[in-house]
């Protein structure tokens, strides 16, 4: 595995640089100006990617957490508090850009009774109590247990943040939906490449993430095996 794990990183890591250009040089020059909103519709271009990411980050804190229940093994863990923080880093993005959208457009920073805005919020502090507890529970074991149920209970509101707009009244802007996609071709090409861009970089945080904590972890083994 380690014989391997130096390409890959250097593979994905170029990788990630190159499509996080091209994301770029796309969501500011290649889209066009929406007609209505400016330039200020472009923040979606990073505000919907670091959705999914956050989306796809608590989806493996979830599997993750099944795994080490099942069979108590440490790298379980390790993958479920990385992908945590990864998560909790994006779903702060989500939250930054979508208020700095909505105050031009909705004459507000929040709007309360947004049934997204406020189930991303409550995803928000979920996971910010998940790390929390990383950090306050006593004893390894308790604290991997503790840690792997909340993040699966936790995960509930995933699917409610996703399905908000589907299930509930409200005023966030749906530009895909059963009918398609409702934007013109090099907006949607723009979006769905950051989806792809922001994805791989995903995955090359969480490798190296994955890799720091299981150090970590190795280095806790040693020290209370000999100290």
């Amino acid at each position: 595995m380690q014989k391997y794990l130096n390409p890959t990183k250097l593979f994905l890591t170029f990788a990630t640089g190159i499509l996080m250009v091209i994301q770029l040089y796309m969501s500011l020059f290649y889209a066009p100006t929406e007609k209505y909103m400016g330039h200020i519709q472009r923040i979606m271009y990073f505000h919907v990617p670091s959705a999914f990411v956050a989306f796809a980050a608590f989806t493996i804190v979830f599997i993750a957490g099944i795994m080490y229940l099942y069979t108590k093994n440490k790298k379980w863990d390790a993958l479920a508090v990385s992908s945590a923080e990864i998560g909790v880093l994006f779903t702060t993005v989500v939250l930054v850009t979508g208020s700095l959208w909505a105050r031009p457009v909705w004459n507000a920073w929040w709007v309360w009774d947004d049934p997204r805005l406020v189930t991303a919020l409550i995803l928000w502090f979920i996971y910010i109590a998940y790390l929390l507890i990383r950090t306050s529970v006593a004893g390894d074991e308790r604290r991997r247990k503790f840690a792997a149920v909340f993040g699966i209970v936790g995960f509930i509101d995933v699917p409610l943040v996703y399905f908000s707009v589907k299930w509930w009244r409200t005023i966030h802007p749906k530009v895909i939906d059963e009918q398609g996609v409702h934007m013109p071709a090099e907006m949607a090409q723009t979006l769905f490449f950051s989806i792809f861009a922001f994805l791989v970089l995903f995955i090359t945080l969480l490798l190296y993430r994955y890799v720091l904590e299981s150090q970590k972890e190795n280095v806790n083994e040693l020290r209370n095996k000999y100290l």
